[in-house]
């Protein structure tokens, strides 16, 4: 597997780092960017020409990330190129189907074989339900192929987001790639970060991703109440305060971002579903555990691998909320350097802020929508 690097920034790309790619393998390019590059930028047509049979994936992001640094208002490219796995992507656009949970089952039905190692997924982070998206993958997956990715953003605008597979990228797309064969392994952690108080409680009036009514009381009154001087904030200080919600029958919890509130009705609008009877808990930020959470995620990662092939993974693709970059501020390279130190400089980093992040809450779990997150998913080749 050979991987190389490039960053559009300023009205150019910067020259490649990493490996010398020989044009004779299988390649698979992900270009994640703000949005505005990738509406008046024919990113496509440029890779299209310079690599005639690669897979071409591009993404609206709400930050990039190339290597340790975090961007905004560039592009950042990751090229590899693979010896002996094979690729199958699959897109299809949310307004073609009958919902977001439709579109996940027919997403993993085109790529299910049985040489099916690995599927990333990058969806439309404004259109597409991405709750349901996941639940219609594992309801054809079974929880039987690792799953990872998150949804495309756009900055801190929560407007429209982009997405293209082998073609331009428009709204309401979802891209999936599978990876095939035994020769590649896919490495995955995923933690928050988030420090929990206050007791926990019930959801009992809710629909989708719209909470109305926790322990039969006003969602926003209880809200505000536990915020204090910060509901004067509202709603930009809600992603200070997300909610951990542990799902009805499970024993494992996600956490959820507040994306809007609704004064008249009393309830909030979450960035995944928040289903009744869930239990729930607030949460406030901790900068140096959102960190160390970074730490913990890339050190998971490194878990998978059995001794033989305990070198470094080639390439680490990160993908974490914005709204950790919103709080983090000025120390968000500090999420990346965290990485970093774990993996060495062997690893190449990529990615992107997203508006959710999808990965197995545990190491061998089903995926789930997350949010507040870093996930990160590494790439390797070995020869058996």
């Amino acid at each position: 597997m050979r991987v190389a690097q490039q960053l559009y920034r300023n009205g150019k790309f910067t020259d490649k780092t990493g490996d010398e790619l020989t044009d004779k393998g299988i390649q698979l390019i992900l270009g994640f960017g703000a949005k505005q590059l990738l509406e008046h930028i024919d990113f496509y047509g440029m890779l299209k020409n310079d690599y005639p049979f690669a897979n071409i994936i591009l993404c609206s992001t709400a930050g990039e990330i190339y290597d340790t640094e975090v961007f905004d208002d560039t592009l950042s490219l990751v090229i590899m190129e693979f010896e002996k796995t094979t690729l199958q992507t699959v897109s299809i656009n949310i307004k073609d189907q009958a919902g977001s949970f439709e579109a996940g089952e027919k997403i993993f039905h085109a790529l299910h074989t049985p040489e099916l190692c690995y599927v990333l997924v990058l969806s439309d982070g404004a259109m597409v339900n991405g709750s349901e998206l996941v639940r219609g993958i594992q309801e054809v997956n079974k929880g039987n192929i690792p799953v990872t990715g998150g949804l495309a953003g756009d900055a801190d605008r929560f407007i429209s987001t982009l997405i293209g597979c082998n073609q331009k990228p428009e709204n309401g797309n979802i891209a999936a790639i599978g990876f095939y064969g035994n020769h590649f392994t896919a490495a995955h952690g995923s933690l928050g970060g988030w420090e929990i108080f206050g007791p926990e409680k019930k959801v009992t009036r809710s629909v989708s991703n719209h909470l109305f009514e926790i322990d039969d009381k006003s969602a926003l009154g209880i809200y505000k109440q536990y915020l204090g001087r910060y509901a004067e904030e509202l709603p930009g200080s809600a992603l200070l305060f997300p909610l951990s919600v542990c799902l009805p029958g499970t024993n494992s919890s996600v956490v959820r971002t507040i994306l809007s509130i609704d004064d008249e009705t009393q309830s909030m609008v979450f960035a995944g579903d928040i289903p009744e009877g869930s239990s729930v808990r607030f949460m406030k930020a901790n900068f140096d555990k959102l960190i160390d959470a970074a730490t913990h995620a890339a050190a998971n990662t490194l878990r998978h691998f059995s001794d033989d092939i305990q070198q470094n993974p080639r390439l680490a693709l990160l993908i974490s909320c914005v709204g950790r970059k919103l709080i983090l501020g000025n120390r968000i390279d500090e999420e990346t350097e965290a990485v970093k130190n774990i993996f060495g400089d062997g690893t190449m980093l990529c990615g992107f802020y997203s508006y959710g992040e999808i990965a197995p809450i545990n190491t061998d779990g089903r995926c789930e929508l997350q949010n507040q997150t870093i996930t990160i998913t590494t790439f390797n080749e070995v020869n058996l």
